[in-house]
């Protein structure tokens, strides 16, 4: 069936300027040039529209940036910017928006895509589901009680140049880190007021913060954060509660689990926020080969993939993990049946195979299952961006 609606990309000033007045009414924004800082940072060529009768009535960006599993960046599609003229709504342009942006993805080799929704609904029809989390947690700063000052603390500029080496060794640790693209580490700096190293000559880690009011109270807030190892951590928790007698809180994002509080005393330290973003498998094949596994699993599993969308991962594939990569060849057994949506938490880890069939997202054999749980096992998947 012919679409109504017609897919474009952003050509010229025109066109840009009338997205950016979509979006600005879609997110409340104020009629400035943030707007239009937005698009030169992430690049014109980067904005796609859809249109109705020669109307344009929405549109999206795409930011290309990685994300990191298993130990390897896999190329992703991270979609933001979402929005559709208030009189189109329930029209069905969103969402044909979206399936059109996800066959864009899948043609240019694209085997991931992420985003933060506003609406669950919407993308689980284009294939999406949950993917990882971003927590905010807030604690006291007068009960850290950590005094380890054996590493110096080397304030430095607002410059993420020098940190990006830095980043990347804990990206390459962290499921669901991004490589990050250019927009994000621009937010980053420009939201922080204080950079500084952790260590000096071979640095171990690094921090970025502002101190702010959050709620009538003097808090440091937390922008990027770095931890490579124990000495790292005991300085940052020192640095922090080093500020006790005139900040009262820090804030911080992480995952569900912040491994880092284990070195305090008390349980002070609660979740105050808690998202979770959505991740699509564009490409199936191109997905699982890409993805790093355990080095020393040696096993293979059967899947069925079912997608209505892009028809070249409605198939059987057969996954043979060695050495910490994945060979994947069409074809198999598919003992283990699942929706592309299914698919998507059970690649992050975000959930076992086991959970995900007490939901209905798959079917298994009990072999399958074994196999897909020490195929996707590792720590919990979440990042510290927001896009």
């Amino acid at each position: 069936m012919t679409s109504q609606f017609e897919y474009n990309t952003i050509s010229n000033a025109e066109d840009e300027k009338r997205l950016g007045k979509i979006l600005q009414q879609c997110f409340n924004s104020p009629p400035d040039e943030s707007i239009q800082t937005y698009f030169q940072r992430i690049g014109r060529e980067n904005f796609r529209s859809i249109h109705d009768s020669n109307q344009m009535i929405g549109g999206l960006a795409i930011i290309p940036q990685g994300q990191w599993f298993g130990g390897k960046c896999i190329p992703m599609g991270g979609i933001a910017a979402v929005g559709i003229a208030p009189e189109y709504r329930g029209s069905g342009a969103a969402l044909e928006l979206m399936r059109q942006t996800i066959r864009e993805l899948y043609r240019r080799g694209i085997p991931l895509s992420t985003l933060y929704a506003a609406t669950q609904r919407l993308y689980r029809q284009a294939g999406y589901e949950q993917g990882g989390s971003l927590c905010s947690w807030e604690m006291p700063t007068q009960s850290i009680m950590m005094r380890d000052r054996t590493l110096p603390m080397q304030a430095v500029n607002l410059d993420h140049h020098q940190l990006h080496n830095l980043y990347q060794q804990q990206a390459k640790l962290t499921n669901g880190y991004l490589q990050r693209h250019q927009v994000i580490w621009q937010e980053i700096v420009e939201s922080s007021t204080y950079a500084y190293l952790i260590g000096e000559d071979q640095p171990e880690g690094y921090l970025m913060f502002k101190q702010q009011k959050v709620k009538d109270s003097d808090c440091i807030v937390v922008r990027d954060l770095v931890l490579l190892t124990p000495g790292a951590v005991r300085r940052f928790w020192t640095f922090i509660g080093d500020h006790r007698s005139q900040i009262e809180k820090v804030r911080w994002k992480h995952s569900l689990n912040v491994f880092f509080t284990l070195m305090l005393p008390e349980q002070t330290a609660k979740i105050v926020d808690l998202g979770r973003w959505m991740v699509r498998i564009v490409d199936v094949i191109a997905a699982l080969k890409n993805r790093g596994y355990p080095q020393e699993l040696v096993t293979e599993l059967h899947l069925e993939v079912r997608d209505s969308l892009i028809v070249e991962n409605n198939d059987k594939f057969t996954l043979k993990v060695a050495q910490g990569r994945g060979e994947i060849t069409r074809g198999g057994r598919g003992e283990l049946k699942l929706n592309v949506s299914g698919l998507s938490p059970l690649y992050t880890g975000l959930f076992t195979p086991q959970q995900l069939q007490l939901v209905g997202h798959l079917e298994a054999t009990e072999t399958a299952l074994l196999s897909a749980t020490q195929i996707f096992a590792g720590s919990s998947p979440w990042m510290s961006d927001f896009f």
